[in-house]
């Protein structure tokens, strides 16, 4: 596909290239994606339909990004593998984030599990994190920190923030950090300043930008101006807070946007080439060439998508 430039108030944005990663089976989505020995590794959840009981969760690798190659598949035959989420532990393991949502639900409908590996092929088996029926969305490191964002399925929505002990257990630092209507799906980074930032979910209502200090107990929040699904986040060098989420106004895409940090103003940089089911990104930036997965609908069934955006912040162009 052709380049495509675009500029933000700070940054700006050329799209390289786009291309399908993967289209075999019947409904691919939910990806994610880290930067782990010299290779970028991809996760995905593939399926027969959006909600249906059969998910798995394939992983991928490749060099560049464009030429991919399944290095695992993971299942499990009481549950639906969903919303996979990869990261590198400091101590140099590749770690797995997903959530099980169970065939029978009488005892618990939700599980959040972690996985780990040292070469991306094999994997450890399945440890249980969180609390039942809360849903670990991403799993984001501070040094040698792990902090988890979660939300309450079921009643009594509302978000929570879990901390990794030395002993691998999630504890909770934040027991309701935010419990107005249907919060859901976040992602969670840290600035230069350890100042936690959460881009949130609401459906239907508009999104929402948090920000907290250590430890991280009480939180601010802005209103984006619109709705959002399947949020993703990264900070450029230069400290601007770029996204890649699900926009719903006009026609349903898979857009990079960046917020404003003090007004929570979301503006539209860049729109994938997508349509219909799509987002649920990952994003891995370096250098100034940002890799980003997705999936969408928009060329038939769901299938999953990467592209290569090249970011020059205007201090260094200027």
């Amino acid at each position: 596909m052709s380049s495509h430039t675009t500029e933000s108030s700070r940054t700006a944005i050329e799209l390289i290239w786009v291309q399908r990663a993967w289209k075999a089976g019947k409904h691919n989505a939910f990806t994610d994606l880290c930067y782990f020995s010299q290779r970028y590794y991809l996760v995905f959840r593939q399926a027969s339909t959006h909600h249906s009981k059969d998910g798995v969760l394939r992983i991928m690798s490749s060099v560049q990004g464009k030429k991919w190659r399944t290095v695992a598949v993971l299942h499990n035959p009481a549950a639906d593998l969903r919303d996979g989420k990869l990261s590198v532990t400091p101590g140099g393991k590749l770690q797995l984030l997903a959530a099980a949502a169970f065939h029978d639900k009488t005892k618990q409908a939700y599980q959040s599990y972690l996985w780990s590996s040292t070469d991306g092929k094999t994997w450890s088996e399945p440890q249980a994190v969180g609390e039942t029926d809360y849903w670990l969305w991403r799993l984001s490191w501070l040094r040698d920190q792990a902090y988890a964002v979660a939300y309450k399925c079921g009643a009594d929505r509302h978000i929570r923030l879990y901390q990794q002990e030395d002993t691998g257990q999630f504890d909770v630092a934040g027991p309701r950090i935010y419990s107005e209507g249907y919060a859901n799906e976040a992602a969670l980074l840290f600035d230069h300043k350890d100042t936690a930032w959460c881009l949130l979910r609401k459906d239907p209502d508009h999104g929402q930008l948090g920000y907290a200090h250590a430890p991280y107990h009480h939180w601010n929040w802005l209103d984006i101006g619109c709705r959002i699904g399947g949020p993703q986040a990264i900070f450029t060098p230069s400290g601007q807070l770029l996204a890649v989420v699900r926009l719903y106004d006009h026609k349903v895409r898979t857009s990079l946007v960046s917020l404003d940090q003090h007004s929570g103003k979301l503006t539209e940089i860049l729109v994938l080439p997508s349509g219909g089911d799509c987002s649920y990104a990952g994003m891995v930036l370096q250098q100034n060439r940002l890799l980003i997965s997705y999936y969408s609908s928009h060329q038939g069934r769901c299938s999953i998508y990467t592209a290569l955006v090249q970011i020059k912040d205007k201090t260094e162009t200027s």
